[in-house]
């Protein structure tokens, strides 16, 4: 379920300085919720979708690294589940402000249609954040015009 409806806005772009603002602290809260005994960085993400619905996910390690789960790709299959098949913007927390590994970015690339606009906000544990695109972080991303064509919107 999403966790913040925000009806009437088909597209959200850009986010309003106090709508981020609330977003980037409720993204830094979120972190604590994070399962990571082994690496102890613990990540949170929330997408946001062109209707205004909010997808939250954490990352879950597991012993077996590979059993790993990611942040955002545990609020994909969130927003997956509830319905949706578009992303805006992604806020990541991390420790660091680090920037989502590129399974995350290129499972985060399935669902846009323009990787330049899908903005995603870099949040340290401390400091400010900061704003680029998922084209930016990875501007040779697989694409297929077939897959893209055949999503929902």
């Amino acid at each position: 379920m999403p966790i913040r409806p925000r009806a009437g806005k088909e597209s959200p772009l850009p986010s309003s300085d106090a709508v981020r603002a609330d977003l980037v602290a409720r993204c830094r809260d979120l972190r604590a919720r994070a399962y990571a005994p082994y690496s102890n960085y613990k990540v949170a993400a929330i997408l946001e979708t062109p209707s205004g619905a909010l997808f939250e996910g954490v990352n879950v390690e597991n012993i077996s690294y590979g059993a790993t789960v990611c942040a955002e790709r545990t609020a994909i299959g969130t927003m997956v589940t509830a319905g949706e098949h578009r992303i805006v913007r992604a806020y990541v927390a991390t420790k660091d402000g680090g920037t989502p590994c590129g399974i995350c970015l290129q499972s985060l690339s399935e669902f846009t249609d323009d990787p330049a606009l899908l903005e995603i906000i870099l949040i340290p544990e401390q400091g400010e954040f900061s704003v680029t695109t998922l084209a930016e972080l990875a501007p040779r991303l697989f694409r297929s015009a077939e897959v893209l064509s055949s999503n929902p919107k």
